[in-house]
This record gives structure tokens, sequence and C-alpha cells, in this order.
């Protein structure tokens, strides 16, 4: 409605500025300029149904006639479109456009001017194809504004032409000294659909702070997953659990997570812990797992090895004491390897036993 509203502005501020009798390209009879001036008075007034019959009549009427009266009926259907706009009515505004831009009494820059209005009523009203193919023919043979080639993007990534949409982004973001919020968002939505990831984190990267959205922060961390940027998306979820962005349970895991696969695991398994001590989130067994494998991902080992021993006696699952003890054998701790197999064993695995009769005939167990 925003949009509606400001578009409905632009035409009022172009109208009001561009006096009618100017807009005579063919001389028009004193009666005509009178009227519509009047008509134009009235539409500013609030008038906009009786001003909209009045010029949709005016302008049948005119169409058959000599040069002045097919002109003066584009000025007219100028006016009834000013004045469905006013209505909201913008398919039909757009329509009226549409009729003047066909006089041919209008000068081609007046037929331009019309057609530049034009795609802003075409996308008011949702037609997109229409607009976008407007304003790319109008772009073709206009230099154009920093505006346009930003509505341009926004037409064509709501169209879901990404490809196309990057040409008018890269455009328009080559000519900004700054972009706004939402030029950003487009932009960065735009980089990431058309695989340009790079481009889109390097958008985020400098606008991410403690007042971004929790979803600028993930977004920018699935970006740099995308890219195969493991490390990159775990500076990004780190500093947003920093700064407090991220607070939730599910958070912290996928933090570690993230970790684990930038190569950073000990980073991950330090930040659990330490969450788990203070209390911050829940000492639950997916916790306690995720610990164990964040300080085996680590190869610290007594870290790794007490963290195991903890989980297994928690959980008291076979399968973790088979791995401790895997793990001890794998790390020359014989005696905790043997601990952790007997009770695996004791739990009914039977590969536990073979373990533990490997284990006798190893060197370790001298």
């Amino acid at each position: 409605m925003r949009l509606k509203r400001h578009l409905v502005g632009l035409v009022c501020v172009w109208l009001v500025a561009t006096p009618l009798t100017v807009l005579a390209e063919p001389p028009l009879p004193g009666e005509f300029i009178s009227d519509l001036e009047r008509l134009q008075q009235q539409l500013q007034q609030g008038a906009a149904n009786e001003v909209l019959q009045r010029a949709e009549s005016q302008s049948r009427r005119l169409a058959g006639g000599n040069a002045a009266d097919r002109w003066a009926s584009a000025l007219y259907l100028q006016l009834a479109a000013h004045a469905a706009a006013r209505l909201e009515r913008f398919a039909e505004a757009a329509d009226y456009l549409e009729q003047a831009r066909s006089s041919g009494e209008a000068s081609s820059s007046q037929r331009d001017r019309w057609q530049y209005q034009e795609v802003g009523l075409r996308l008011s009203a949702g037609q997109r194809e229409q607009g976008a193919e407007l304003l790319g023919d109008w772009l073709a043979r206009h230099s154009g504004e920093g505006d346009d080639y930003w509505r341009m993007a926004r037409t064509l990534a709501e169209l879901e032409r990404w490809g196309d949409a990057l040409e008018w982004v890269s455009r328009a973001t080559s000519e900004a000294e700054s972009l706004t919020p939402s030029q950003r968002r487009l932009a960065i939505g735009v980089y990431q659909r058309s695989g340009a990831e790079d481009q889109a984190l390097a958008l985020l990267d400098g606008e991410l702070d403690v007042n971004s959205p929790a979803q600028e922060w993930r977004r920018a961390a699935a970006l740099a997953q995308q890219a195969g940027l493991d490390e990159q998306a775990a500076v990004f979820w780190d500093t947003a659990w920093r700064l407090g962005v991220f607070s939730a349970d599910e958070d912290l895991s996928t933090l570690v997570r993230l970790h684990m696969a930038a190569g950073t695991p000990a980073r991950g398994a330090e930040l659990l812990q330490a969450a788990l001590e203070a209390g911050e989130v829940a000492d639950s067994l997916a916790h306690r797992r995720l610990l164990a494998q964040a300080w085996q991902a680590a190869r610290d080992r007594q870290a790794a090895l007490a963290a195991w021993q903890q989980l297994a006696e928690r959980s008291g699952e076979a399968d973790d004491w088979l791995r401790l003890g895997q793990l001890a054998y794998e790390w020359g701790r014989a005696e905790a390897a043997r601990a952790a197999w007997q009770r695996a064993a004791s739990l009914g695995v039977e590969q536990a036993e073979a373990w533990l009769t490997g284990l006798d005939q190893s060197p370790l167990s001298e």
C-alpha cells in the first residue's frame, strides 16, 4: 500500500509540474486547455471519480477528429490515468497511458514519458512481465538512474529471472556510493540465487553487527557453507553467539558442528563445555555426545577420553563403552581400553569380547 501511495504521489507531482499548455504539441483551442486545467484542479481537490468519467468521455469523443482533437484526446487519457491511479485502479490507469502513447500526435519524447509512467502503474498492478518489458525497452533508449536499475532488478527477481536480475544489480551497485537496507537485501538475494555467493558474503560481512537480526546471521553462515567456506560460516555463527544474537541450545549445537566442519573442533568443544558447566544449555546426553565427538575431532586425548567416559557412564549404552575402548586403544591407553570393553562385554556386546582377546595379545598389554 505504501508503494501505491508513493506511485500516486509521483504521478501527481509530474502532472502538477508540467502544465497542460506546455504539453500542447499541436496547438490546442482555448476551450480544451480550460477544460483540462479545470479537471486537473478538480482532481487535486479529490474528485477522482468525476474527473475520470469526464476525461474518458472527452477522449472517446475527440479520438476521431483533427490533429488538435486527437492530441487533446491523448491528454484526456493522461488525465484519466491520473484519476484512475488516485483511485488505485492501476491496471486501468496503465491502459489509459498505453492508449495515449499510441497517439500519432505525441512526440517521441512525450511517448517515452508516458511509457516510463506506465511502468510504475503496471508494476503496482502486479503486471510484472509487462512492467519489465516496458522498463527494459525504455532503458535501452535512455541512460536511466540508479533507482531505475534497482526497479528493474527487483522486478526481474520477483519474476525469478535471476541471471537477468544479476546484471541489473551489478549495474546498480557499481553506481551506488552506499546501499539502503532494502537494496542490500535485494542484492544479497539475487547474488545468492544466481550463484554469486562470494558477492553476497562480501555485502553481508561488512554489515552484520549486534543489531542485525538473527535471520541475517543465519543467512550469512548458510551462504558461506554453500560457497564451501566452512571457516567463514563458523566465524559468522561464533560471532552471533558471542554477541548474544544466538542463545538457544540448538544454536550452540550448530556452532559446535560448524567448528568441526571448519577444522576448529577444539573451539566448539570449549564453548559447549563452558556452557554445560555454567548451566547455559541443557546437560543432555545429546550435548554430552556432541562434546565427546568434538574433543575427539580435536584429538585432545585427555579431554576426549574423559568426555566419552562421562557419556558412557550416563547413557549406559554398550556402544558408548565400545567407542571409548576403541579410542583408548588407538591412543595407547591399554588399561582404559580394557575397562571400557569389559563394561561393553557385560552389556552383551560380543564385539567387545573380541577386542579384549586382541588386547591380551597386543604389545600394549605387556
